[in-house]
């Protein structure tokens, strides 16, 4: 042990010195103000030699854990500074008066009193759940029969999967101005009964966002689908198979069960997403549509989902503490909802 330890030691000083020297030599051409094109260089390897001397160093207490939490720093780092800073400055920025740059005054709770005394806004949060729900149910039963139908025994399966799984790749402000145009220009022509566009009332625009969803995001469900049901064993099935179950009976007392964590996943993939559905709702109708009567108030926002309409209302109409509110109630019910579908997902798991 004695030998180990000093066949280490070597080693472990020559990177712990030499590391030191090119930190150090890297630090003072920086400060001299040299313009030596290799500074970078020096200062990173001397970084990682210091960090490699602290791991092989054999009598240094708890030095690999003080690597660990090394390596872990830049990603802890960011992770702090983009969203746990935010949020609790958000939430403080949502009792005052903040405009962007600075606030002026503390209001309390008036901009959250405020937002459920806004129509529009209560409208936002309705359709915006009604969205969810339509979407939580048609993006995973058409992803699922997807998945089945890829993991079928037919010829061209890859051809097909990467067919299914391509509209998830084109950003969602190009496919829904693509889609604005099917629907206004295509649609009306290919279908004669159709004599208006899909986008022209509140109704038929809230199922064409409905539409885009579904066609865009199935085919990235399915992916995990497919994942799912190639874990499942083949001699299960085999047994099924001889014991005389059906192809009915085989998907929903073997197949479905045993993909049960798999389902799991993909509800909570699909409930986030669908919550923060914001980009094809700006370039497919940008919120638009009428409501003649709600809570007493005409509406022209009978197609903004909820993120549309925090957008709305920091950046269009320039009330950042406002929509700060909205922002950290929208955090609020997200977190609730997500934390309640994995629950009940995971007591399901359990009884399947």
């Amino acid at each position: 042990m004695k030998e180990d330890s000093g066949s280490k030691k070597l080693p472990a000083l020559i990177c712990l010195i030499g590391g030191a020297i090119l930190l150090i030599w890297a630090l003072a051409l920086d400060f001299s103000g040299s313009k030596v094109g290799y500074r970078g260089a020096l200062l990173v390897i001397g970084l990682i030699g210091i960090i490699m001397g602290l791991y092989i160093f054999p009598t240094l207490k708890y030095h690999r854990t003080l690597v660990y939490v090394v390596f872990l720093f830049p990603l802890l780092f960011a992770f702090v500074v983009t969203v746990i800073i935010p949020l609790f400055l958000g939430l403080f920025y949502s009792f005052t008066n903040w405009n962007g740059i600075r606030y002026t005054e503390f209001v309390g709770v008036a901009n959250y009193a405020r937002m459920f005394r806004q129509p529009s806004f209560i409208w936002s949060i309705l359709i915006t759940a009604l969205f969810v729900v339509f979407n939580m149910i048609l993006v995973n039963l058409v992803a699922f029969l997807l998945a089945l139908l890829c993991t079928s025994k037919l010829k061209g399966m890859g051809f097909f999967r990467a067919s299914y799984f391509l509209p998830n790749l084109i950003g969602g402000i190009v496919l829904g101005y693509i889609w604005q145009f099917v629907f206004s220009n295509v649609a009306t022509k290919i279908f004669s009964g159709m004599k208006y566009s899909m986008l022209s009332s509140t109704g038929t625009a809230f199922m064409a966002i409905i539409i885009v969803y579904v066609w865009q995001y199935a085919g990235y469900i399915m992916l995990i689908y497919i994942t799912g049901l190639n874990t499942v064993p083949a001699e299960v099935l085999e047994a099924s198979n001889i014991d005389g179950a059906n192809a009915i009976q085989t998907l929903f007392q073997i197949k479905i069960p045993m993909i049960a964590p798999t389902i799991t996943i993909c509800t909570f993939l699909t409930l986030t997403s669908a919550f923060k559905q914001f980009d094809v709702n700006l370039s497919l109708t940008n919120g638009t549509g009428s409501v003649a009567d709600f809570l007493g108030q005409y509406l022209t926002n009978g197609t903004q989902m909820l993120a549309l309409n925090i957008y709305n209302t920091a950046v269009v109409e320039n009330e950042y503490a406002f929509g700060q509110a909205k922002a950290f109630l929208f955090f609020i019910i997200l977190a609730c909802v997500s934390i309640l579908q994995v629950r009940i997902s995971n007591k399901k798991e359990v009884e399947l």
